[in-house]
């Protein structure tokens, strides 16, 4: 696993083997950002389940202006520390260790422009951690929700832009409804 572009391109990232930590490969990731392109400059990202802070990192290395990353997992937590030690970007980057929901419900006031969810597949997270972000994303943000190929979900309040499939997996683009 690595960064595959901008400033830290070619760094590679810690993993723990086993842990029930899943990073999105590198070609699922690529493919991701290939669609975001330019909506990650300057962007306030959020990386809920953040496992090894992978995409939070990559949109960091892609110009991003700051991260929050999310984790339940004491040990997912020690290796985004890590992860973030060795690329270097701590001034922009915040690490919390919390449950997505109780990390929602107190950060009031933050804005993201571009959320990542890769949640445990097929336990039904996404539908309950929805609706809570629908006062944390920007008008014209974007909720990056990766799950199983065979899982669906309600996107409910957001509404979904495109789908792409990458062998067993499943990235969906949502957006806020745009008001005319």
């Amino acid at each position: 696993m690595r960064i595959i572009a901008g400033d830290q391109k070619g760094r590679r990232l810690k993993n723990l083997k086993g842990q029930g930590i899943r990073p999105t490969s590198d070609m699922v990731k690529g493919a991701i950002f290939n669609v975001l392109d330019t909506k990650v400059l300057s962007a306030h990202v959020l990386d809920l389940f953040a496992g090894t802070g992978n995409m939070a990192f990559e949109a960091l290395s892609r110009g991003a202006a700051s991260a929050v990353l999310v984790d339940v997992s004491p040990q997912a937590v020690q290796l985004m520390r890590d992860n973030l030690q060795l690329l270097g970007q701590t001034a922009q980057t915040h690490i919390v260790h919390a449950d997505a929901h109780r990390y929602l419900s107190r950060c009031s006031g933050q804005i993201f422009d571009l959320v990542f969810l890769d949640p445990p597949y097929h336990r039904g997270l996404l539908q309950t951690v929805l609706p809570e972000l629908r006062d944390k994303v920007s008008p014209r943000g974007v909720i990056i929700a990766e799950t199983a190929k065979d899982e669906d979900f309600h996107q409910e309040p957001f509404e979904i832009r495109t789908v792409k499939e990458y062998g067993r997996t499943k990235i969906w683009f949502l957006q806020n409804p745009l008001h005319t």
